[in-house]
């Protein structure tokens, strides 16, 4: 069985589920500590999908946990193969939240200028969640990726 970094089970897999739930958790702080978030949908989306990302990374950390505590091989393809699933949907969904976000934010603060307008719309903390969701969606992006090659491994 051929190991990758960040495969399920190992130290390195559980490090890339805790730093998706950081950088997710970072997020929704972040967007939710903003005054008048919930104005806009696409914040309120990229809010509902990164709590999303949040349970299914944290559940997947409580996974490898256990494995590695009880020294368990989760590398069936069962398993994997809702790994793969898991991942690419949530991959899709943080995508998509983050995307349409930066496309508001990139609308307001850039070509409309309402961001220099509104002062008391807080642009800046609408971008660091963006950001830290785009981060989110990089390790998300890695860890499936991972788990197809485990997949196809089989």
């Amino acid at each position: 069985m051929t190991v990758f970094i960040g495969s399920p089970g190992t130290v390195s897999g559980l490090m890339l589920r805790i730093y998706q739930c950081a950088f997710a958790a970072a997020s929704i702080a972040v967007m939710v500590s903003a005054s008048d978030f919930s104005s806009y949908t696409a914040f309120c989306y990229l809010i509902a999908s990164m709590g999303l990302q949040l349970l299914w990374s944290f559940g997947l950390a409580c996974l490898d946990v256990y494995a590695l505590r009880r020294k368990r091989d989760l590398q069936n393809p069962v398993l994997v193969s809702l790994f793969v699933v898991g991942d690419w949907v949530t991959a899709m969904l943080s995508l998509a939240a983050a995307c349409s976000s930066a496309g508001v934010i990139v609308l307001y603060a850039r070509d409309l200028d309402f961001c220099r307008v509104q002062t008391r719309l807080p642009c800046n903390q609408f971008e660091i969640s963006i950001i830290l969701a785009f981060i989110t969606w990089v390790l998300v992006a890695m860890s499936s990726h991972v788990m197809f090659w485990i997949l196809a491994s089989f």
